[in-house]
């Protein structure tokens, strides 16, 4: 009997919705989604492999930044390939239990990206701010330390998320209205008190992406003060083009992520299709620009691919 009461408030899958209003056109929207999707695992790839090959990019910058390449790998073909699936073949369904990993999967490799970031900002404001002690204080060892908390920290805050989704009666509908799973659209199945887990979510979000975003902001405006003290403006300028490709890839993951969250949560009054389509550029554009921002912008980058490109094609 329990069992039955159980999976009665518990359905064995969920229907995926896709873009509400824009059904029809699906496959139409699968071309660029899926054109993004293969930029992002080959440039991404690409890079990954640059900076492994060549002992010359083995900094503290490059090495960051190939984690946040692998990162982005996971993040995308977390969600990409449902999503794809959903587009092409109308496969709208989706296990509780798969859901479930979806959702933490994708919320804890964002997580992890927004730890990067703040780890590149770290090494940019010693760069820039302490450049003697650069080398001394980012150790091989240092940076191994810090991607591990990096990656506990969204290992461990997002651990509770399928585990308090699980202990949710949902009685309303098992349609999701959306192109993959995620908290907030669970939440709005429930029928309980979602009061306390509503809280956790943004509590969550301010601990990892809030705070994340607060410090990088703060190393900036060290490094801004650090950079105008220098006494000629070509060196200034030449400082600050150290940190253009990480402040692009900055902006082009938080406003995403932040217009997503809180559309989620406070945009009642906006079109269900424009919050879906802000979170699947939030998990589609990330990956893609990352490896282009740093590929065109960063030098070291930019001629090691080349290089990579003449002895293979030439």
């Amino acid at each position: 009997m329990l069992v039955q009461n159980r999976t009665s408030f518990h359905p064995t899958t969920f229907l995926l919705l896709g873009i509400p209003g824009l059904e029809a056109a699906h496959v139409w929207i699968s071309i660029p989604f899926c054109l993004v999707y293969l930029l992002a695992l080959m440039g991404n790839c690409v890079l990954v492999f640059i900076i492994k090959m060549d002992p010359g990019l083995h900094e503290p910058m490059y090495l960051f930044l190939c984690m946040l390449s692998l990162n982005d790998l996971m993040l995308s073909t977390s969600a990409l390939p449902k999503i794809l699936s959903l587009f092409w073949f109308n496969d709208r369904e989706i296990s509780f239990k798969a859901c479930l990993t979806q959702i933490f999967f994708i919320h804890s490799l964002s997580t992890m990206e927004s730890g990067f970031l703040l780890a590149m900002a770290f090494d940019r404001y010693v760069a820039i701010c302490n450049p003697l002690r650069h080398s001394t204080i980012l150790t091989h060892g240092v940076i191994m330390a810090l991607s591990l908390a990096i990656v506990l920290r969204g290992i461990i805050l997002l651990t509770p998320h399928p585990f308090l989704l699980m202990r949710l009666p949902y009685c309303k509908t098992n349609i999701i209205t959306h192109t993959y799973c995620e908290f907030m659209a669970l939440i709005k199945l429930a029928c309980a008190n979602t009061r306390i887990h509503r809280l956790y979510g943004l509590i969550l979000a301010f601990l990892s992406g809030g705070l994340d975003f607060i410090l990088i902001i703060c190393s900036y405006v060290l490094i801004l003060h650090a950079v105008f003290q220098l006494p000629s403006k070509e060196a200034r300028l030449k400082t600050l083009s150290t940190c253009g490709s990480h402040a692009w890839v900055i902006l082009v993951f938080y406003i995403p992520a932040f217009f997503s969250f809180i559309t989620h949560r406070f945009g009642q009054n906006i079109a269900p299709h424009i919050h879906i389509f802000t979170a699947n550029i939030y998990l589609l554009i990330p990956p893609m620009m990352n490896p282009i921002i740093y590929g065109v912008k960063t030098k070291n980058i930019r001629d090691r691919f080349l290089k990579v490109f003449k002895n293979t094609y030439v």
